[in-house]
């Protein structure tokens, strides 16, 4: 099925720059000096939303509160999958009442029917217009604070994709379910098998890419299949450079509205199989 949607732009004055020096938060670790800068000027920020009028405009004022490494701009792409509830009244809220934004563009885009969170995602990807972009999820399980630790191994200009891993580091987590644990591990380690990748974390949330590249791949799947699907065909990209971080996780209960299931877990398995052996195509028709 074609995205059918409507799309809003809602340009934002940006504030005046202030010089900061990050006192040497972008040194490289092993020299102590600070390598070429990569090039990159604006961060897009895509946000599948279903169903989340109670969160989204608290994860916009996380995202507004975060002040990116070198003044990069922040460009907000929120992508409604048809939502059923008062998603859409607000973010239109936000956007209209809003007085200290940070953020520099904001896009709103609704889709007519439900398609998918990957749907979602793909309309997000193909509307982006900053050279690195990232997943941001509309509830409040991963904190926007954390973009400049992804941002980190890109402006040592080391990485392409980078992984934000919930499994490494000594970053909060919160404690809820043992299956969903073993299952996340179980689905990274078979992801591993095929893409001979050592992630730790193949179903994060946060995966920033560089813009260039993921607009070329070719998506398929539609729901919760993005995850292992988008990590299968990075992984065959010639000469890709992926990184891990480790981020925090303030995970919540169905009762809190989390939507993945057990029938996207065996989905998630027949993706890994599928784009490990059987789909080998990578890029889209209109890349060169």
């Amino acid at each position: 099925m074609e995205n059918t949607f409507n799309e809003k732009i809602y340009p934002v004055q940006a504030p005046t720059p202030v010089i900061n020096e990050h006192e040497g938060e972008d040194m490289h670790p092993a020299t102590g000096n600070r390598p070429p800068a990569t090039s990159i000027t604006r961060l897009s920020i895509i946000i599948p939303a279903f169903n989340e009028e109670k969160t989204i405009a608290l994860i916009l004022d996380r995202i507004n509160e975060v002040k990116l490494l070198r003044n990069i701009e922040k460009e907000v792409i929120i992508v409604n999958d048809c939502s059923k509830d008062n998603t859409e009244l607000a973010i239109q809220n936000y956007i209209s009442n809003k007085t200290d934004l940070t953020i520099n563009y904001f896009k709103y885009i609704k889709h007519e029917v439900n398609q998918g969170k990957g749907a979602a995602i793909h309309t997000g990807i193909a509307q982006a217009t900053g050279e690195y972009l990232l997943v941001q999820d509309a509830d409040l399980e991963y904190d926007p604070s954390e973009y400049n630790t992804l941002l980190k191994p890109i402006m040592l200009a080391s990485a392409d994709v980078v992984y934000g891993s919930r499994f490494m580091g000594g970053n909060p987590h919160r404690i809820l379910f043992f299956w969903h644990s073993i299952g996340n591990r179980v689905l990274t380690f078979l992801s591993n098998m095929f893409t001979n990748l050592n992630l730790t974390d193949m179903e994060t949330g946060y995966k920033m890419f560089r813009t260039d590249i993921i607009q070329r791949i070719s998506l398929d799947e539609k729901r919760f299949g993005f995850e292992p699907e988008v990590t299968a065909k990075i992984a065959m990209v010639p000469g890709i450079r992926i990184y891990e971080v480790g981020i925090s996780y303030y995970g919540r209960t169905f009762a809190e509205g989390k939507k993945i299931g057990w029938k996207d877990g065996f989905r998630a398995i027949w993706c890994i199989v599928k784009f490990g052996l059987f789909n080998n195509k990578i890029f889209n028709s209109k890349s060169s």
